[in-house]
């Protein structure tokens, strides 16, 4: 019907349409493909919008016209019941005194009829209806003794017509004789009876077998199926079927166990033909085992009653019969190749698919060829864990709504009980529950592959840096075939098992590179100063110092990369992941028209395992929950939403948790060792300071005697040591500013030593959200977190105050607690030294509590720290302090 036809719908006849659906979707679905031709589909897509506008227009014009009618039509029997109610109750009082008059009446009539008959007639019809009841009895008891009776001529008569090979009227003998075995059930005659009755059998059988292997081998389907109906006569269809099978799966067999492996068992002795991979010898095992099938697609239609199920059996019985077996074999086979064998694998499996999938073509073909099987209503795709191909129009229904009817009028369900391909794929169970360990271990020898020549050696320290970031690049790539092979070999069961390996190589490759930045030394090679450190000549660094900095910043930036590397990853593998949510969400509403592997059975089997965990569940609900979350589906249609937007959102929180860790620990040991280089000169400095004779000198003479003559003193200088500290804190901050530019200070400010984490707010994360349309439809809105750059400041500041704390900590920790004895005299330098520094830090805006406990208590005098260090614990700087000064 054209667009234009449309228009000649009636208002009854669409009502008629609308009544016949119980789904208003599925109605407005069929009402918009039955306008669709083919013309239409060749048109632009604005054309269809126009024509499909134009349609719902006066689709919804006769909807409204119908709906007028229908209430008028409501309105006129409403009327009527409301005139008839009142006459209702008189009607039903009249019918029930018409009732009570007929139930009086039939009373009479029935004592009347009795009476008309006499007592001798009654009499008489009761004696006829006993002579019938014996009759018939007795005819019953006559034909089971005439059965009894035909046992002691049974074994001459079968015997007999089995030596004129008249097998037919041999195995209706048998089945009359088989019958009548209910007449000596629970008598001592059963047993004897029954075991002739097998023993009349077997002769038979034993006389059918050599010609039957003939027929089928002549492939005589007349014999065979004169054949057929004997051994079902007789009760022995199933020894019938294993005589088929076992003649036709011949050449299958054959050619599996003369096979010749190079990378399997091959059987030495028994073994013949040129050697070959399992994995090309597969596909060629499957072609020969495909072809047979087809062959059989006709005589097997000819001959057996259920032509599906009997091509599934031979199917398993051929596999079950093959040896070394296909588990074994598949088995050997992954050994042989050890640490990389999933990927040989997947290759096995997607052969083994490709056979089931050709399989189920040809047992849509031999279901379709029955004549006793009606075709489905409307057409459907087979299983195949594709989507169901949805019409142009189509609106979806929602979950939780009652299925459309044409869901469940299609399929071929009589082919989903069959378990052929059950047997297939029960071999890769174990290994596809094993997915985890095969993937990491893949992932693990790719690695080893890479770095076996790795020259780390032979580098120098900014190339060791541009390593890092090359080799970054080489596992990403091999990581981003791990999503291939898990949808290959596990149809996406075992996400969580690829999480896992992902998560754990990533983190395995960066903690080598750890382990090496802790372990190694940097080289001694010559350095050249930039002209900007030039400025900072004055500085106590040596060419060594400038070079272990330029290698740690050159370090965090390729920790930098390599995390932003892994983030792009962390995307893909997510979009992964909502892909096979999605399709688990649509095979799990349309389980007849989609699933989630090749076949059922297939799907069964991994639905079964241990792989369907909650885990799994989790993991793909919570990254449906957050790409539902940051996908703004309302602005698909917007102009505006075509182009590239910026929206502030926080960043999904990572599902690689071990790389991320990773990650930190790496940048934390560059930070370490970078500020360990900074800090050198000043931590040269304070390396004498505890021993310093200051601190035990005594009172002398001059003091004294401006003591005496109450000459008026002045606060006492810092030693010269912590001048050259303070200075060294000092020109930290003309050290960053050098650097300002450079991201890597910018990269892992929160695992700096010493920083509050309330004091870096968590970077504000910009979502890219970008939408293409062709031809007026969109693509699926993608989603990518980019972090936002890091204000310059905030950098410098959480440097400089990490230094300080860092400083302060080994100031507190190492030296102060070395000093062993402090007089008065080492007393007063020490409080005006920390008072100093105490002023320096906090220009830096650096605030440390211990370093004024130790300020505090080198201030107080004698007889106040006395008393303080008697209420102190054992481990208190007042405590100390007070022995420090004699006085504890």
């Amino acid at each position: 019907m054209t667009m234009a036809g449309a228009t000649s719908i009636s208002t009854a006849k669409l009502t008629e349409t609308l009544e016949q659906y119980d789904d208003i979707t599925s109605w407005i679905n069929d009402a918009l493909n039955a306008n669709e031709t083919i013309d239409d589909l060749s048109t632009p897509s604005n054309a269809d919008l126009t024509k499909l506008d134009q349609y719902i227009t006066q689709l919804l014009t006769t909807l409204d016209i119908a709906c007028e009618d229908t209430s008028a039509q409501l309105e006129r029997i409403i009327d009527d019941v409301s005139r008839g109610i009142p006459r209702l109750a008189y009607d039903l009082h009249f019918m029930k005194d018409g009732a009570l008059s007929l139930q009086s009446s039939l009373v009479e009539v029935l004592k009347k009829s009795k009476d008309a008959v006499p007592a001798e007639t009654s009499a008489a019809l009761d004696n006829l209806h006993h002579l019938d009841t014996v009759k018939g009895r007795m005819e019953a008891a006559r034909d089971v003794l005439q059965e009894a009776e035909s046992w002691s001529t049974l074994e001459m008569e079968v015997t007999s017509l089995i030596g004129e090979r008249n097998y037919i009227k041999a195995a209706e003998r048998l089945s009359e004789a088989s019958k009548s075995m209910v007449v000596f059930q629970n008598t001592p005659e059963y047993d004897p009876r029954r075991a002739l009755m097998v023993n009349l059998q077997n002769q038979l059988e034993a006389a059918l077998s050599s010609a039957l292997v003939a027929a089928i081998n002549s492939q005589d389907v007349a014999a065979c199926k004169d054949y057929f109906s004997i051994f079902s006569t007789i009760q022995r269809e199933s020894e019938f079927r294993n005589y088929y099978n076992a003649a036709r799966r011949t050449s299958v067999v054959t050619m599996w166990q003369s096979a010749n492996f190079s990378d399997c068992d091959t059987r030495d002795g028994e073994s013949s033909g040129p050697r070959q991979s399992f994995a090309d010898f597969l596909p060629k095992f499957y072609a020969t085992f495909l072809a047979l099938l087809n062959a059989e697609r006709g005589p097997i239609s000819s001959i057996f009653p259920d032509p599906p199920a009997t091509v599934s059996r031979f199917i398993s019985s051929t596999m079950a019969t093959l040896q070394p077996t296909f588990s074994q074999r598949l088995s050997s086979y992954a050994n042989h190749y050890g640490e990389s064998c999933l990927s040989h694998l997947v290759t096995v499996q997607r052969s083994t698919e490709e056979f089931a999938t050709g399989v189920w073509k040809m047992m849509e073909k031999l279901q379709d060829s029955e004549p006793s099987r009606p075709k489905p209503v409307t057409p459907s795709e087979r299983p195949s864990g594709h989507r169901r191909r949805s019409s142009r129009m189509s609106i979806s229904w929602r979950p939780g709504q009652p299925k459309p009817t044409s869901l469940l009028l299609g399929g071929v369900q009589g082919l989903d009980n069959l378990e052929w391909d059950q047997e297939l794929f029960q071999p890769f169970l174990d290994l596809q529950v094993d997915y985890s360990s095969l993937e990491r271990r893949f992932l693990d020898q790719a690695l080893l592959d890479i770095i076996t020549n790795d020259p780390r050696d032979n580098v120098s320290d900014l190339d060791r840096a541009r390593l890092f970031r090359e080799r970054a690049v080489d596992i990403v790539g091999i990581a981003e075939g791990s999503m291939v092979r898990c949808k290959a070999f596990t149809h996406g069961y075992g996400s969580v098992g690829l999480i896992q390996a992902l998560d754990g190589f990533f983190a395995s490759f960066v903690d080598s590179w750890t382990a090496e930045l802790a372990s190694q030394p940097s080289s001694s090679q010559s350095y050249s100063f930039s002209t900007s450190e030039l400025e900072l000549a004055d500085l106590d660094y040596s060419a060594k110092d400038w070079s272990e900095i330029q290698l740690m910043l050159h370090m965090l930036g390729s920790a930098r990369g390599v995390s932003e590397r892994i983030t792009t990853f962390e995307t893909k593998l997510r979009s992964y992941l909502s892909q096979t949510a999605a399709h688990f969400r649509l095979a799990q509403m349309d389980p007849l028209n989609i699933t989630t592997a090749a076949t059922k059975g297939q799907t069964q089997l991994l639905e079964q395992s241990s792989l369907n965990s909650a885990d799994l569940f989790s993991l793909l609900s919570s990254v449906e929950e957050i790409q539902s979350q940051n996908t703004p589906l309302t602005a698909l249609h917007s102009a505006t939403f075509r182009q590239t937007q910026q929206v502030q959102q926080a960043a999904p929180e990572s599902i690689l948790v071990q790389t991320r860790q990773s990650l930190s620990g790496f940048a934390q040991g560059c930070q370490v060792s970078m500020q360990k280089t900074i800090l050198s000169p000043l931590r040269n400095h304070l390396s004498s300071y505890a021993s310093a004779s200051i601190w035990s000198s005594r009172e002398d003479p001059q003091s004294a005697l401006a003591a005496d003559l109450h000459i008026p003193t002045f606060s006492l200088s810092p030693s010269e040591t912590v001048q050259r500290v303070a200075e060294g804190l000092l020109n930290l901050p003309r050290l960053f500013d050098i650097y300002a530019d450079d991201d890597a200070l910018g990269f892992s400010l929160q695992t700096l030593p010493h920083v509050d984490p309330e004091m870096l707010k968590p970077s504000e994360q910009h979502l890219d959200v970008s939408s293409q349309g062709v031809g007026g439809h969109h693509r699926r809105a993608s989603v990518v977190f980019k972090p936002a750059p890091v204000d310059p400041e905030l950098v410098s500041s959480a440097w400089l105050l990490s230094l300080g704390h860092t400083l302060l900590s080994y100031l507190t920790t190492n030296v102060l607690p070395s000093i062993s004895t402090l007089t008065s005299v080492g007393a007063a330098q020490l409080t005006s030294d920390l008072e100093y520094l105490s002023n320096i830090v906090r220009a830096l805006n650096v605030e440390n509590e211990t370093l004024e406990q130790w300020r505090g208590a080198v201030a107080s005098d004698d007889e106040e720290l006395k008393k303080e260090a008697q209420q102190s614990s054992a481990d208190s700087i007042v405590l100390r302090m007070a022995k420090i000064r004699g006085l504890y």
